[in-house]
């Protein structure tokens, strides 16, 4: 089945995920929809300061948008900062220095971010692909503490920032590698299966996707988009630029549910 998988997900992404996908997908674009001015808007950005996560945070920072910048090492980020800053004209780019696989990092950073500020958009961009079985301090495997609970502590500790705003939204960058694994609960933290950083990788996009939709019904006053940005030429990855939605999961609800009860007694431990 695996096999199955990895073969269907190949083809698919040679037809959807590279740059002739794109192509045919922008033959349906809008112009207008895409030349949106933000005046007034803030965004929060995980991973802003390279990759697709830079490039997202120009664009913004062109069209009048305030911007705070999550990342994790403060001098890369205060040269993209300075770059950014730069390129786009917009000097309303906030950095802020937190490691998304320390939990109780995040919960203090949102503690003391919704003291002095308000967010609009939180773009859930930052991830790693660790190809050796790591812990952080607190014991948690490196993949899952930064893709899966790190999303999942960040999202829902603004959770009450966003819903205070007009349109409020929240993107999750996944990946089209989800569709070769389906949900499971079992082994969170890859410990009784052979190590392999690619799959956990996909393993933790197939959880995003799954948490996306949980929030959707849970907050209709929030709108949650998950997405893949195709095979991009980013420190992470080779390849390039497209951005299709992905497939529904295809999880349970029982064990979508178990899902959303490990990450809470998990964010409350570590809160």
């Amino acid at each position: 089945m695996l096999l199955y998988r990895s073969a269907a997900w190949f083809a698919k992404g040679l037809r959807e995920y590279t740059k002739s996908g794109y192509e045919s997908a922008s033959k349906d674009f809008v112009p207008g929809d895409l030349e949106v001015q933000v005046p007034g808007r803030s965004f929060l950005v995980t991973g802003g300061n390279s990759g697709i996560g830079r490039a997202t945070v120009i664009e913004i920072a062109k069209r009048g948008g305030t911007v705070h910048l999550v990342c994790r090492d403060q001098n890369r980020a205060e040269g993209a900062r300075g770059e950014i800053i730069r390129e786009s004209g917009n000097r309303n780019i906030f950095l802020h220095i937190v490691d998304l696989s320390d939990p109780k990092a995040i919960w203090k950073f949102v503690e003391n971010f919704k003291q002095e500020h308000t967010l609009h958009v939180l773009i859930n961009n930052a991830g790693c692909m660790v190809n050796k079985r790591e812990l952080t301090e607190d014991g948690l495997e490196k993949n899952f503490a930064t893709n899966t609970l790190g999303v999942y502590v960040l999202t829902t500790a603004l959770i009450p920032v966003l819903e205070k705003e007009h349109d409020p939204r929240v993107i999750t960058v996944s990946s089209g590698g989800m569709l070769v694994q389906k949900l499971n609960t079992n082994d969170l933290q890859s410990e009784r299966t052979a190590f392999s950083g690619t799959m956990v990788y996909a393993q933790n996009k197939r959880q995003q996707v799954v948490l996306t939709e949980h929030w959707a019904r849970a907050h209709p006053a929030i709108h949650f988009s998950c997405m893949h940005p195709g095979w991009a030429d980013t420190p992470d990855r080779k390849p390039v630029p497209t951005h299709l939605p992905l497939a529904r999961t295809s999880s349970s609800p029982a064990e979508e549910e178990k899902l959303i009860e490990i990450l809470e007694e998990l964010a409350q431990r570590f809160k």
